[in-house]
C-alpha cells in the first residue's frame, strides 16, 4: 500500500458515485418494500465496502493494482447483490449495475465503462433465464453514459490534476529557488567586505528571489525597480539602483518628508501606493511608472545606514510572502553592511595608525634635529675652539668647558624628556596624575615652562589605562603645542567631573592665541598637525574637541570624556 500526497480526485469520485448508489438502491428497494426480503450482509458488504475505500481516499492511499482491484470488487458485489435479490424478492433494482459501469468510467474511461457494461448485461441475460428485460437496457444504456463520462468527463477531470499537480511543483521549485536565494544571499553578503558589491549582491539576489526560475522558458519580470540610499551625513544618496536612470543615480534626497522619513524615523519596513506621488522619491524618474513600492530600513541598533526601496507597476506585486522574504534580504544587508563598515573602519584606523607612525618619526627626526642635534654640534665646535684656546688662554678655555658641561647636562635633559614622552612607565606604574606631575616638573626642567596640574581622583578610580594613555598623550600635545606657538608663561590643565559618566579635560594657556576659524580653514596646507593629533586622539576615547581661542587672549582646549558608552551615546546625541 503506497501513500500520495496530494489525493486523488478519481477515488473521491469514485467514492461519492458509490455512495450515491448506495442510497439510491436503498430508498428503491424502500420504495417496493423488498429491504425485509433480502439477507442483510449483501447490502452491509457494499457500505463496509465504501466505508474501506473512503478511508483510503482521506489517507491519500492506494493498493496495488489500485484500479483493478476497485472495479473487480465492486463488480462482485453488484453481482452478488443482484443475484440474491433475484432470488430472493422475486425482481432486481435497475441500480444495480450502475456501481460497476461508472467504477469503469472513473478509472479505465470509455472501455471500462463499456466493458463493465457488457458483462453485467450478459449477467443480467443468464440470470433473468434468458431474457430481454428493462434491466438489461437500462445496463447497456448506463453504459454508454459511462462511456462518454469516461471518454470526456475522466479526462478534462485527470487534466485539471495534472494542472494543480504541476502548479504544486511550480510553487515548490518557486520555493526551493528562494531558499536558494536565501542561502546565496548569505553565502554572498559574508563572503565581501565591499560596500559596493554588498550592495549590488543585495538587489540582484532581491531580485532573484522576487523572481525564481522555475521554467527555463518563462520570462521573468524585468519591470521590478530596486535602490539602496545610503546616508551621507545629512543626505540620502544611492549607494546602488537596478533600473535607474544615469541623472536618477545622482540624486540626493534628504529624508525629511514621505515614506523616507517614516522608514528612517520608525525603523519599520513601509509598503506604499502611488510612490510616483511621494514628496522626495518622486523626483526619482524610474519610480513614476511604479505603483506598489516597499521600503525597508537598514538600521541596527542605534545605527542607522540608510534604506533599501523596491517598487513595482502591479499594486498587488508585494504580496505577504514576497515582503518577509525582503524583510530577510534587508536584515541580512545590514548585518553586512555593518562588517562592510566595521572593516572600512579598521582599514581607515590601519591608514591613520601609519600616518600617526610616520608623523611621530617626522616629530622626533624634528625634536632630535632641533633639539640634542643642534647642541651636540655646538658641543663639537665648542670642543674644537677649546683646543685652540688651551696653548694661548687656559683660563678662558676653562670657562668654556663649564659652558659644554652646561650645554650637555641641557641636552640629556632634552633626551630623557622625549624618551618620557615616547614611553612614559610612570603612566603605566602610578597612572595619571603621577604622569602628569613628572611632565610637568620635565617642562619646567627642561623648558623653563609652568605648566599647572589640577586632576580630581575621583574621574580616575574606573577609567581603563588606555584611556588614561591617550588623555596623557593629548595633553603632552597641547602643551607642548603651548609652549612651542603661543608662548605661553603658565599653562593650566584640569581633569574634573563633568555631568554623570562625563569627565571634562582642560588646557588652558595665557599665550598669544590664534584665530582658530583661520587656522582650520587653511590647515591642509601647513606642516603642523598638532590640532590634526587632539582630534584622532579625541575620537579614540570617543570624546568631543572644542577650542577657544583668540589673537591675544590665550588658548582655551576642552575635552569631553565620556566614562561609559551610555554616556557616549548621550554625548554625541546631545550634540546633534
Amino acid at each position: 500500500m503506497q501513500r500520495y500526497e496530494t489525493p486523488y480526485a478519481a477515488d473521491w469520485l469514485a467514492v461519492s458515485l458509490r455512495w450515491l448508489m448506495l442510497v439510491t438502491l436503498t430508498l428503491s428497494l424502500a420504495l417496493r418494500d423488498q429491504i425485509g426480503d433480502l439477507p442483510f450482509w449483501t447490502l452491509a458488504a457494499l457500505f463496509v465496502w465504501n466505508i474501506v475505500m473512503s478511508a483510503l481516499a482521506g489517507l491519500n492511499m492506494r493498493l496495488p493494482y489500485h484500479r483493478h482491484i476497485v472495479l473487480g470488487v465492486d463488480f462482485f458485489l453488484s453481482t452478488l447483490f443482484f443475484v440474491t435479490q433475484s432470488l430472493h424478492a422475486g425482481g432486481a433494482s435497475i441500480w444495480t449495475a450502475a456501481l460497476p459501469i461508472f467504477a469503469g468510467a472513473i478509472y479505465f474511461e470509455l472501455w471500462g465503462a463499456f466493458l463493465a457494461a457488457l458483462a453485467f448485461a450478459i449477467l443480467q441475460f443468464f440470470v433473468l433465464r434468458f431474457s430481454v428485460s428493462t434491466e438489461i437496457f437500462f445496463t447497456l444504456g448506463a453504459g454508454i453514459i459511462g462511456a462518454l463520462i469516461g471518454r470526456f468527463g475522466m479526462r478534462s477531470l485527470r487534466t485539471s490534476r495534472q494542472v494543480r499537480v504541476d502548479a504544486e511543483e511550480r510553487r515548490r521549485r518557486a520555493e526551493t529557488e528562494r531558499l536558494r536565494a536565501i542561502y546565496e544571499l548569505t553565502s554572498s553578503l559574508t563572503a565581501t567586505l565591499s560596500y559596493k558589491r554588498v550592495l549590488d549582491a543585495a538587489l540582484d539576489l532581491g531580485y532573484n528571489a522576487l523572481n525564481p526560475i522555475v521554467d527555463p522558458d518563462e520570462e521573468r519580470d524585468e519591470r521590478l525597480v530596486s535602490a539602496v540610499f545610503l546616508i551621507r551625513g545629512d543626505e540620502l544618496r544611492v549607494g546602488s539602483a537596478r533600473r535607474f536612470t544615469n541623472a536618477d543615480l545622482r540624486a540626493t534626497l534628504h529624508g525629511k518628508e514621505g515614506v523616507l522619513k517614516r522608514v528612517l524615523d520608525d525603523g519599520e519596513a513601509v509598503l506604499i501606493q502611488d510612490v510616483g506621488y511621494d514628496p522626495e522619491l518622486g523626483r526619482i524618474v524610474a519610480l513614476r511608472s511604479c505603483s506598489a513600492a516597499y521600503c525597508l530600513p537598514l538600521r541596527s541598533g542605534f545605527n542607522v545606514y540608510g534604506a533599501m526601496l523596491f517598487a513595482h507597476p502591479d499594486p498587488a506585486y508585494f504580496t505577504k510572502e514576497r515582503r518577509e522574504l525582503l524583510d530577510i534580504i534587508g536584515r541580512q544587508s545590514v548585518i553586512a553592511v555593518q562588517n562592510a563598515s566595521l572593516y572600512q573602519n579598521l582599514v581607515e584606523e590601519k591608514e591613520r595608525m601609519i600616518e600617526v607612525q610616520e608623523e611621530t618619526r617626522k616629530k622626533l627626526a624634528r625634536d632630535l634635529h632641533d633639539g640634542p642635534t643642534q647642541s651636540v654640534a655646538a658641543m663639537a665646535m665648542r670642543i674644537n675652539l677649546i683646543r685652540r684656546m688651551m696653548a694661548k688662554n687656559p683660563q678662558e678655555a676653562l670657562d668654556e668647558l663649564q659652558k659644554i658641561e652646561e650645554l650637555a647636562h641641557r641636552t640629556t635633559k632634552e633626551i630623557r624628556h622625549m624618551l618620557f614622552t615616547l614611553r612614559p612607565l610612570i603612566l603605566e606604574s602610578q597612572g595619571l596624575n603621577a604622569a602628569l606631575q613628572a611632565m610637568a616638573e620635565k617642562m619646567r626642567e627642561t623648558f623653563s615652562q609652568n605648566v599647572l596640574i589640577n586632576v580630581d581622583e575621583s574621574v580616575l578610580e574606573d577609567m581603563e589605562m588606555g584611556k588614561q594613555g591617550v588623555i596623557f598623550y593629548i595633553i603632552e600635545e597641547a602643551v607642548n603645542n603651548a609652549r612651542k606657538h603661543a608662548s605661553a608663561a603658565h599653562v593650566w590643565v584640569r581633569l574634573r567631573p563633568f555631568e554623570r559618566e562625563i569627565a571634562l579635560l582642560e588646557i588652558e594657556d595665557d599665550g598669544v592665541g590664534f584665530d582658530v576659524a583661520a587656522v582650520n580653514k587653511s590647515y591642509d596646507k601647513r606642516g603642523s598637525l598638532g590640532m590634526v593629533n587632539l582630534r584622532e586622539r579625541t575620537e579614540l576615547v570617543n570624546g568631543l574637541l572644542n577650542i577657544d581661542s583668540a589673537p591675544g587672549k590665550g588658548t582655551r582646549i576642552q575635552v569631553y570624556i565620556p566614562l561609559s558608552e551610555e554616556a557616549a551615546d548621550r554625548l554625541h546625541h546631545a550634540k546633534g
